[in-house]
């Protein structure tokens, strides 16, 4: 029976990964090499990632008939946060890619056979109770600025936040709010998932190496955290529908920026 690990990995010891200085013009390669794994069968990608934007306009006329506008901007916002997890496929289909095999899309399940799969579980509830805290902080703010009775429509709530006294208050202090859970999603995961695909060292090692990545890169992985929720709130906007294309291409490129990240174990190995 195989033995089940979560925090520690395989082995016996901690395999910390060596961290490498990246730049920024490392972000606009691995963003080149990301758009050219997307677009090597783009149409098996997007079928792969169509369920982002059906599940934006099913979440648009949600909030239309249940009026909950005010968790429009949090839910758009909390795709960055649990983007690093939904791109799990899309960081496998990468690494084939880059090992010369079959790369087809319904290889992207692959990952259900990692050996690291309890660890990147593990990662995913954290992402996920990330998510939730996001969403109840941003409902506990837009309630403390304008109560609990919502605006029916989205033009309501435009108005609202435009001309009404909070409005202000709500953008500038949420917006700092949504910053603040995106830098700790930065930190926990910026390369934790790739490297688990790569190499099954568990979640805390995971987490921990995206850790050392961010302080060891500061400027560079700040760059990449706006850039990428940049790219999703453009996404974000005709409906959800250009989700399909930034979210692979983003998926890609993460895997490519691990691996100019973090130096491969047969590098060490060969010291």
């Amino acid at each position: 029976m195989a033995h089940f690990h979560v925090l520690s990995g395989a082995g016996d010891k901690l395999d910390l990964p060596v961290i490498r200085t990246i730049h920024i013009s490392d972000l606009f390669d691995a963003l080149r090499l990301g758009a050219t794994d997307f677009w090597e069968r783009p149409s098996h990608y997007v079928m792969l990632v169509l369920i982002y934007p059906i599940i934006g306009i099913v979440l648009t006329v949600w909030m239309n008939g249940y009026h909950t506008w005010p968790l429009l901007y949090p839910l758009v916002g909390g795709f960055a946060l649990i983007g690093p997890f939904a791109a799990l496929g899309l960081y496998e289909i990468s690494r084939r890619r880059e090992e010369g095999l079959d790369a087809s899309w319904s290889h992207a399940f692959a990952v259900l056979r990692s050996p690291a799969i309890g660890s990147i579980a593990a990662l995913g509830v954290m992402l996920f109770v990330l998510f939730t805290l996001w969403l109840t902080a941003a409902q506990a703010l837009y309630e403390s600025l304008f109560g609990s009775s919502t605006p029916q429509t989205l033009t309501g709530l435009m108005a609202q936040v435009f001309s009404e006294p909070g409005g202000m208050t709500l953008m500038i202090v949420g917006t700092m709010l949504g910053a603040l859970f995106a830098l700790v999603t930065l930190c926990t995961t910026v390369i934790a998932f790739p490297l688990l695909l790569d190499r099954d060292v568990g979640a805390f090692v995971a987490v921990e190496t995206s850790f050392r990545a961010v302080m060891h890169n500061p400027l560079p992985m700040l760059a990449w955290g706006v850039i990428v929720g940049a790219g999703l709130f453009v996404g974000s906007l005709p409906l959800f529908v250009g989700l399909a294309v930034v979210i692979p291409i983003f998926g890609h490129a993460t895997w490519h920026l691990y691996r100019k990240v973090v130096a491969p174990a047969s590098e060490i190995r060969g010291m």
